[in-house]
């Protein structure tokens, strides 16, 4: 890292520009070397919970290995590359309390809460998840203290479990234990979101504003460039770099707008949403990794999918439905393509993890410093088992993180206690999450 006697404020570096552009770390914005070693000894750390739907095919994904021996399974193979970040954990449930499969499987991913309150009118009742724990701690120090994401739309066309709001299903954030957060699905608002637009938020003053094609890049070229003079050659780099990405994430929602007049596969994505899942997918996946390389937040949860979700996969493949699917009643040419679904899942999580690891932070990368959960709050499917819950944990976690193992807990093993022990590695230790009864020992294999 270069040391340099100035100082540029991230915050204020483009004031004034028409647009709320963040910026990544700079060198030149490191104070002086006396500031900077005293504040190297703490990196700063992220938090992203990434849900899957509807269980998983618990065959092709359990490591029959223990500790480091295991090997990758089908499901895990496309994360691969990141066999040393990864620590699988297995043997985990939510079975105790009460609550809807469905309902409970999302709900409780974050929150370990043993039960949810039966109803399906708005005496919703479940607990407050961790990502709202850290986005009350992180936020003071970002723009947003949380940022929620989903693939399947608010006013997604299926069903919810009998007797409960559908408030549990559409989201694994919760503020309260009686607010859940809704999960954005439309790229145009998070973009906004994120970097703002035409710095008001009259609709018909927005709608003008894209009606002009103008990239909010562009609208800032100038002053851009009056910056990367006062930057050194690392810096330039970087910027440019980021704001090409900013570029084609703007350029590829524009691309999707443009197409969603067209007849799309999925009948409940809404306007501006691309047209296939792998658009979709690899989109809300790179506007995550600009809001971690900014700064915006440090704290993302994301829905691949609803639980309950029936969308379809035909380019992979997989016509029916996935909820259909996932009751697949052991019928073993349903498992397969409910396996290929889930492979296809963690094929785009593995994309994410590369560009997390491409992207410098600090004297690392992004995926050094963090620590992700990816995973469901079912396993099999096709009888709604909450029990040996499909989780793993990926990322440096800032140092915190030992990967390339798989930890086997014995059962009725709470989530709560991976809950407590990610919140512990996080820097932010709680007396109890959820259902936690004690913290696992994921540092040490000889403890279990």
């Amino acid at each position: 890292m270069f040391i340099t006697k100035k100082h540029l404020s991230r915050r204020t570096m483009l004031r004034g520009l028409g647009a709320a552009i963040a910026l990544p770390l700079l060198d030149g914005m490191v104070p002086a070397l006396t500031a900077l070693k005293q504040t190297a000894a703490k990196s700063t750390i992220r938090f992203g919970g990434v849900y899957v739907p509807n269980g998983m095919a618990m065959a092709d994904w359990t490591p029959a290995e223990d500790g480091t021996a295991f090997a990758m399974t089908p499901i895990l193979r496309p994360l691969t590359p990141f066999r040393d970040r990864l620590l699988v954990i297995t043997g985990l449930d939510n079975m105790r309390g009460a609550g809807g499969p469905h309902a409970s499987a999302s709900s409780k991913f974050l929150s370990g809460v043993p039960t949810i309150s039966r109803t399906d009118g708005p005496e919703i009742l479940a607990g407050v998840t961790i990502d709202q724990i850290l986005a009350q701690r992180w936020g003071q120090y970002t723009q947003l203290s949380s940022l929620e994401l989903a693939l399947d739309g608010r006013d997604f066309a299926g069903t919810c479990d009998a007797g409960y709001s559908c408030a549990y299903t559409n989201s694994i954030a919760w503020r309260r234990p009686t607010a859940p957060l809704p999960m954005e699905n439309n790229p145009r608002a998070v973009f906004e979101r994120l970097f703002g637009d035409s710095g008001s938020t009259d609709p018909a003053v927005q709608r003008a504003r894209r009606d002009t094609k103008q990239s909010i890049v562009d609208s800032v070229t100038d002053k851009v460039g009056e910056i990367r003079r006062t930057l050194g050659p690392h810096d330039q780099l970087k910027l440019v770099e980021y704001l090409d990405a900013v570029r084609d994430v703007e350029r590829r929602i524009q691309l999707a707008e443009k197409q969603s007049t067209q007849e799309l596969p999925v009948v409940d994505q809404p306007a501006g949403v691309p047209a296939t899942f792998t658009e979709h997918a690899r989109l809300m996946f790179d506007l995550q990794l600009l809001a971690y390389q900014s700064d915006l937040t440090r704290v993302v949860t994301f829905m691949m999918g609803r639980e309950v979700t029936g969308r379809t996969y035909p380019e992979i493949g997989v016509p029916e439905a996935h909820h259909l699917l996932s009751h697949h009643e052991d019928n073993p040419e349903m498992i397969t393509k409910l396996s290929k679904l889930n492979q296809f899942h963690s094929t785009f999580f593995g994309e994410f993890l590369q560009k997390l690891a491409a992207t410098p932070d600090g004297d690392g990368s992004l995926l050094d410093n963090m620590l992700l959960m990816y995973g469901s709050g079912m396993s099999n499917s096709n009888v709604h088992s909450p029990v040996d819950l499909p989780l793993l944990l990926v990322g440096g976690g800032a140092g915190r993180l030992e990967g390339g193992r798989h930890l086997r807990f014995p059962g009725e093993t709470p989530t709560g206690n991976l809950l407590l022990s990610v919140m512990e590695m996080l820097g932010e230790p709680q007396e109890r999450v959820g259902n936690s009864n004690g913290r696992l020992p994921l540092d040490s294999l000889s403890e279990i």
